[in-house]
């Protein structure tokens, strides 16, 4: 069944449009002349056409229905040819063809309900399938995505759309590492690759401080370096320990000269040959040992700080130097003053060859700081390594990060897959079960089509109607064969001529009626008469006369009780009428509180400034009686043109005044006391009739809206000159205007 239908930007529909929702099985829509009903009708029966891009329809479980449409141009296909299709129906068929039939049609029910709550099922499982998506993907979001966007957004290039990071995480999921490498790890390379595009880093050169640490350790430190014993006077030199201090002052002695250490004496030469004798080549070598190597101890000392301050400056303005610069500058202030120490401690030996010393051991430090600058060159080699393979690591970087991803998300995309392999088992069998289902609905329809053309006949539906055509008077004319054409029929008057061009429209209106119902009965095609349909009528009594009109509206009652007892292929009508008589006689019905009234649905459609819009009233019949409508067109004046409250108005004027107190203008007029009120009461009377009898120019109109209020006041004057206040009061108070009145607010 059709459950909603939108119209926009076509014919008196704005770019807004109408929506008409949740239709029920049977359907009525009051509207006035030229409100839109017809543009609607026109839609439905060819929705496809180029002038309806802007309109659409919706079907209840997404299963379309044939839908025949009876309106204008129904009457104009069918009818001024001289000739109409025959319309089969089960005319020949026995009872138990008949029976078998409806067997099949039956079964073809069962087989279509339940192929609509299959269809219902797979909607669901979509549905959960698409909100389990819908919540893995926000989950995911936020837990990967969003957790380390700053660390790893160059990884996540392409795939910065919630669907996309999801469907990325999903295709990656069977790839994962099982041990992927740790946050801080991806997170460092990360800073080499992803950072500025990367370049050569040079290395730090090694030092070489073992001949530093060999020196450092020579025993010349240990020894006390002193003269020859067995000389006369190294037994008073080392008595009074004055070794360094007599070998300093052998510098200062000179021949026949007095004495440098006692200052009296004369230097002779036994003496100067015996200091020479304690001083002797042992202790000069040693002397001259010691002197050189604390130089070069020194000198390298010297040189390894040189280099590694040179070191700590360059690294420390360097911004992505590899060097633990902390620990760097530690070790070498340590070394440093070691360095100091032992060159204070070298010069002393110098000064003092008898001292025995022992130098600072400065090797921790060297080689703290050796395996600092290791560390560092490896780091630099890996630095340099990705440098050379860039595109390789970085490809393998982004591939480590998602796995990385993937395995700290894994019980949730385990869970997410799980729910949607059920969800997708189960769709697969309702989709398999779908497939037998249309299967079957495909072999049943072609066996009750090959059935319906075995017992069908076009004569029952000309014989229908020709004895509806008798019963209400019309009998002058019928259907007959066509003698030229097989299953063509025309219109014959008694004498045997064409009748077709000579009936009245009363006459037209009403045989076309009729055959279009034959129609919805039976179908122009032998194999498509118990297809289901929805039948769509617009005004079918809009020329007809009373007794015209409750023989249609008898018909048509008859196929809504078929509809509502689910009896024949008719499934849904909806019915568009501007007659208030005819829309209360075929839309009346006895328990408004039943079951049948709960799928009947009641919509107003109105056209005001050349814009159709539409009002739904639910269940509620809004169509009271035509009196009564006309106050509420007042009511909702609002929502009217002009022109048409004027005809409102003159109609109430004239249906309380005239026809039922027997007042003529001229008493409304004299009910007013002055001259002036009187001229303005003829005013109005006067742009009544004006405005419901004739045409309007461009100019009258534009006045229009300025005029109305006055001259609503003076429509409410009336009714109180006139004595009739309480009664003007009452229909403006009504229930059915009021609860009208706040639909409309």
């Amino acid at each position: 069944m059709l459950d909603s239908i939108i119209l926009r930007d076509v014919a008196t529909y704005d770019s807004t449009g109408v929506e008409i929702n949740d239709l029920k099985k049977i359907n009525f829509i009051y509207g006035a002349n030229g409100s839109g009903k017809t543009t609607l009708t026109k839609f439905v029966h060819d929705p496809e056409n180029e002038n309806y891009q802007d309109c659409s329809l919706t079907w209840k479980n997404n299963l379309p229905v044939e839908t025949r449409v009876y309106n204008k141009d129904f009457r104009d296909r069918n009818f001024g040819k001289g000739k109409m299709d025959g319309i089969f129906t089960l005319g020949q068929a026995t009872k138990e063809q008949i029976q078998a039939i409806e067997l099949m049609q039956v079964e073809l029910s069962k087989l279509k309900d339940e192929e609509i709550t299959k269809n219902t099922s797979l909607e669901q499982h979509g549905e959960e399938e698409e909100e389990a998506e819908d919540d893995f993907k926000e989950s995911i979001w936020q837990t990967a995505y969003k957790k380390y966007e700053r660390d790893f957004k160059e990884a996540f290039t392409g795939y910065m759309q919630k669907e996309k990071f999801k469907d990325k995480i999903l295709s990656e999921f069977p790839k994962t590492a099982s041990q992927p490498e740790t946050h801080n790890t991806l997170k460092e390379k990360a800073k080499t690759i992803f950072g500025k595009p990367p370049v050569s880093m040079q290395f730090i050169t090694k030092m070489d401080f073992s001949r530093v640490l060999e020196i450092e350790k020579d025993k010349i430190w240990q020894k006390k370096i002193i003269g020859k014993s067995d000389v006369g006077i190294a037994g008073l030199i080392q008595m009074l320990n004055l070794n360094d201090w007599v070998n300093e002052g052998r510098s200062y002695l000179q021949e026949d000269e007095t004495c440098p250490f006692c200052q009296q004496q004369t230097i002779t030469k036994d003496f100067r040959k015996q200091l020479e004798n304690y001083f002797d080549e042992t202790f000069t070598h040693d002397t001259a040992t010691a002197k050189a190597c604390a130089e070069e101890y020194n000198r390298l000392a010297q040189n390894l700080l040189n280099h590694l301050f040179e070191i700590e400056t360059r690294e420390k303005a360097n911004e992505e130097t590899k060097l633990n610069i902390e620990s760097f500058s530690a070790l070498l202030k340590t070394l440093t003053s070691q360095f100091a120490a032992n060159k204070e401690l070298l010069n002393n030996k110098i000064k003092e060859p008898s001292r025995s010393i022992e130098l600072v051991a400065v090797q921790a430090q060297l080689e703290g700081i050796e395996q600092l600058i290791i560390q560092c060159n490896a780091e630099i080699k890996k630095h340099n390594d990705i440098v050379d393979d860039f595109t390789n690591q970085r490809s393998k970087l982004v591939e480590a990060i998602w796995n990385f991803l993937i395995e700290e998300n894994r019980v949730a995309i385990e869970a997410f897959n799980r729910k949607v392999a059920n969800i997708q088992k189960l769709t697969g069998e309702i989709e398999k079960r779908l497939n037998e289902l249309s299967v079957q609905h495909a072999t049943l329809s072609n066996e009750i089509k090959e059935a319906n053309k075995n017992v069908t006949s076009t004569q029952p539906s000309v014989d229908e109607i020709n004895g509806i055509l008798k019963s209400y008077g019309f009998l002058n004319f019928e259907i007959v064969p066509s003698k030229t054409e097989p299953n063509q029929y025309q219109i014959h008057r008694q004498d045997g001529t064409i009748a077709e061009s000579t009936l009245s429209e009363g006459e037209t209106t009403f045989i076309t009626f009729l055959y279009f119902l034959q129609q919805a009965k039976g179908s122009t095609q032998r194999e498509n008469i118990t297809e289901e349909r929805i039948l769509v009528i617009d005004d079918p009594i809009s020329s007809l006369d009373s007794n015209v009109l409750f023989i249609v509206s008898s018909l048509i009652k008859e196929i809504i009780k078929d509809i509502h007892k689910k009896k024949g292929p008719i499934k849904q009508l909806i019915l568009l009428t501007h007659n208030v008589y005819f829309h209360k006689e075929v839309s009346f019905v006895k328990d408004k509180k039943g079951p049948n009234a709960r799928e009947r649905s009641f919509w107003v459609l109105r056209r005001n400034k050349n814009i159709s819009s539409i009002q739904a009233f639910g269940t509620d019949n809004p169509i009271l009686s035509s009196y009564e409508l006309l106050w509420k067109e007042l009511v909702n004046r609002d929502q009217n043109s002009g022109i048409t409250i004027q005809n409102t108005m003159r109609r109430i004027l004239e249906h309380y005044f005239k026809i039922l107190g027997g007042h003529n203008d001229d008493k409304i007029i004299k009910s007013f006391e002055n001259h002036e009120e009187q001229e303005i009461c003829r005013s109005l009377i006067c742009w009544l009739n004006d405005g419901s009898h004739g045409i309007t120019d461009d100019i009258y109109v534009q006045r229009l809206d300025e005029i109305i209020d006055t001259y609503f006041d003076v429509f409410r004057k009336i009714f109180r000159q006139m004595g009739h206040e309480e009664h003007y009061n009452m229909m403006f108070r009504t229930p059915a205007t009021e609860e009208t009145a706040a639909t409309n607010n």
